[in-house]
């Protein structure tokens, strides 16, 4: 095994997997553990992993000026790239209308917690009443980020005999959380090969299912591979001056990884391995532009709730307006946002973007029995173009790639 790749590693696993739980779906139980561990053992990472990376990038860039473009060009890039995926979304759904004619008899129960949270109350919940409850919670991963970004600015402001201990604590903590990461990292085939077959096992009667709403899936993923395949590699080519296919080399493990997860926050220790040894990407860039992405970048996500959406208005015949079209445009931006980086996440934000135009919230039943899948492919997306901000704002700040180089 150490002398294949670890992308064939991945790849290898994935297609053992779909076979043992077609074929062997009654043993399933007996692997199903390694994918439990491997998704714990990255999930125990995550906050340590994302609190250092953070502190540490900060402190290194060393004051509020460069903080400050850093954190504008970021967030500029997430809002664009975020609205290019919802139109996307939104061209596709009125031109195949996926929904007309859909099979109201294939709705299955949606046990879904509705969330009714604005986007001003999300922003008020970004500061954490105990930081020691935000850190033990991955639900509270935009509190731990902002505690994370105001304790590296205020390393910054202190004395510097200080300033120096603080810094290099926290890069010898990020050390060895990257270190930890990379032993992680070696039993991924195993954790792929367990996740994969317990999913494949659970799918029943799936060729009914690709019948009843194979052109509902058609639709999200052609949408999700337009953004992913032309979008965001124009803007790569264009706006970061790099290779879009030499970064899509270099990212392939994360990517296999996200697509077996189907979280991008469980992703995030790759991603970060990725870009930064395979692309060259600097610590103070991946650090803060990595993390904060995989909590509010979410691409694939915010495609898919406006697909669903409309989807789900097609199957009840009701005709929304252009203005509330736009409310769509708008709410599936704001609420993918607000989406965790965690699987079926999108799925519970969709109901906020439902309740916006006034569609049944029991429409969400419609698409529950295919969101796994599609789940897989929009969480892909999201972690995909993390990397690509991540490319995009180094080579705006004047970094040197190895993606660069022919």
């Amino acid at each position: 095994m150490k002398k294949i790749e670890l992308h064939w590693q991945v790849i290898l696993a994935l297609v053992f997997a779909v076979l043992f739980g077609i074929f062997l779906k009654s043993y399933v139980h007996y692997i199903a553990w390694m994918g439990e561990i491997f998704l714990r053992a990255l999930k125990m990472i995550i906050i340590p992993l994302i609190f250092s990376s953070i502190v540490s990038g900060i402190a290194n860039i060393g004051n509020a000026e460069s903080l400050g473009r850093l954190g504008l060009r970021t967030m500029l890039y997430y809002m664009t790239t975020s609205l290019f995926a919802i139109v996307t979304g939104l061209f596709l759904v009125n031109l195949f209308k996926p929904g007309i004619g859909a099979n109201l008899n294939f709705t299955e129960q949606a046990d879904l917690v509705v969330q009714k949270e604005n986007i001003g109350e999300t922003f008020i919940h970004m500061i954490p009443e105990n930081i020691f409850e935000a850190l033990s919670s991955n639900g509270q991963m935009l509190s731990v980020i902002l505690f994370a970004m105001l304790f590296g600015f205020f390393i910054t402001q202190i004395k510097s005999s200080n300033q120096e201990l603080m810094t290099n604590f926290f890069n010898s903590v990020f050390d060895v959380m990257m270190k930890l990461t990379m032993f992680i990292i070696k039993f991924i085939p195993f954790g792929i090969f367990g996740l994969v077959a317990e999913k494949v096992a659970q799918q029943d009667n799936l060729v009914a299912l690709m019948q009843s709403m194979g052109l509902y899936m058609f639709v999200v993923i052609l949408g999700l591979g337009f953004h992913a395949g032309f979008t965001l590699p124009f803007l790569v080519k264009i706006i970061g001056k790099t290779r879009p296919l030499k970064h899509f080399k270099s990212m392939q493990t994360p990517l296999l990884t996200a697509f077996s997860t189907a979280s991008s926050s469980a992703t995030l220790p790759l991603t970060i391995q990725a870009v930064e040894d395979n692309i060259g990407v600097s610590n103070k860039i991946s650090s803060f532009t990595l993390p904060l992405g995989a909590t509010i970048n979410m691409d694939g996500t915010a495609l898919y709730e406006c697909v669903a959406v409309l989807f789900i208005a097609q199957a009840y015949n009701i005709e929304l307006s252009f203005l509330q079209q736009v409310i769509v445009v708008i709410t599936a931006l704001f609420a993918s946002i607000g989406a965790a980086g965690i699987p079926m996440a999108g799925l519970v934000m969709i109901t906020i973007v439902l309740s916006a135009v006034g569609l049944p919230l029991e429409g969400v039943g419609l698409i529950l029995a295919v969101d796994l899948i599609l789940d897989m492919f929009r969480t892909t997306v999201n972690v995909w173009s993390d990397s690509c901000g991540a490319v995009i704002i180094a080579k705006l700040e004047g970094e040197t790639l190895k993606t660069d180089k022919i």
